[in-house]
């Protein structure tokens, strides 16, 4: 099976400080380990076997264009105004195919072993989602402050790693528009659940894997929790004390 991989380089609308600091305006330009971020994700996606059409998108497609490695397979994009609207133009216009695989460009540590697993575990499903479990991550990263969402028997944070395999995954798009303001906060990421949902996952009533499958049903799709087993999976570089952390362990000293 060949999975048509999606990176979205996005960047703030107006100025980004973050970015500043680092002598670029440009969140996804922003240097890692002496390289543009952007190439880390990119580089991993052209190796890892199964992936064939890499599609980064972008505000600034050329200047992103310009960093990249030099394939075939890589094809640069306009991004639309938020990810949500991005990935459903992709999906719509028929630019990506199905099964598709979306990560960021701000996932400077993400490696073909990371893909590879997600990718064995997503096939099949019409949505999959990345994910890392608290104790694995705080024991590896013990500085680390990432956003935690608790449910039965643990808690968890996104790997920004998701999987599309069918058209049924629009429905999922739907929701996520609703919260994609807000997807730093567990709460109102919860709150498309539902009231029953919802409830059961703030009294941690049920697993992770038992909330996903019954939003699924609700929306007449399949979904999966792909628990990843490197902990190294839930850090992006998006706030300095980030930057300072992957460094760190891209030179061996975390």
């Amino acid at each position: 099976m060949t999975w048509t991989a999606v990176v979205l380089a996005g960047s703030r609308p107006g100025r980004d400080p973050f970015a500043e600091q680092f002598g670029t305006d440009l969140k996804p330009l922003i240097p890692v380990a002496g390289e543009p971020m952007v190439r880390r994700p990119v580089r991993a996606l052209l190796e890892t076997k199964g992936v064939g059409k890499i599609l980064v998108v972008s505000q600034w497609p050329d200047r992103v264009a310009a960093v990249l490695p030099k394939s075939r397979k890589i094809k640069v994009q306009e991004s639309q105004g938020t990810i949500a609207e991005t990935i459903e133009m992709l999906i719509l216009k028929h630019v990506a195919a199905f099964p598709m695989l979306v990560t960021t460009a701000d996932h400077a540590l993400l490696d073909s072993d990371m893909l590879a697993e997600f990718i064995r575990a997503a096939e099949g499903a019409d949505l999959a989602l990345g994910v890392v479990e608290r104790q694995s991550l705080m024991a590896r990263l013990p500085q680390t402050k990432r956003t935690w969402i608790a449910f039965r028997g643990g808690a968890y944070s996104g790997a920004n790693l998701f999987a599309f395999g069918s058209i049924k995954a629009l429905a999922g798009i739907e929701q996520w528009r609703s919260v994609e303001q807000d997807r730093k906060k567990g709460w109102r990421l919860l709150s498309v659940l539902g009231p029953s949902l919802l409830l059961g996952a703030l009294l941690r009533m049920r697993t992770i894997e038992q909330t996903v499958a019954a939003m699924a049903r609700r929306l007449g799709m399949s979904a999966r929790v792909v628990l990843l087993s490197n902990p190294l999976a839930a850090v992006d570089v998006d706030k300095p004390v980030d930057h300072a952390i992957v460094e760190a362990i891209l030179a061996g000293k975390a």
